[in-house]
């Protein structure tokens, strides 16, 4: 299997799982606060919409279908 289509069933993958799940929810580390001496954490949530799903799945179908030009 190339790189193309491992890209492909990735994207592909990737757009099943947000669209299944009606997008995805997830954290990162945010910048931690110092406030009198004490440190507070704090994480940022981030959310990825179904549409990138649907577009991540149009993504992969048409990079497996696409066939490369010869030179």
């Amino acid at each position: 299997m190339n790189s193309k289509n491992f890209s492909a069933v990735a994207l592909i993958a990737l757009g099943i799982v947000v669209l299944a799940s009606l997008g995805m929810t997830f954290t990162s580390p945010g910048n931690p606060i110092k406030f009198l001496g004490i440190h507070l954490g704090n994480t940022d949530s981030h959310f990825i919409p179904p549409v990138a799903g649907a577009l991540a799945l149009v993504g992969g179908i048409i990079l497996l279908l696409v066939k490369p030009k010869k030179v």
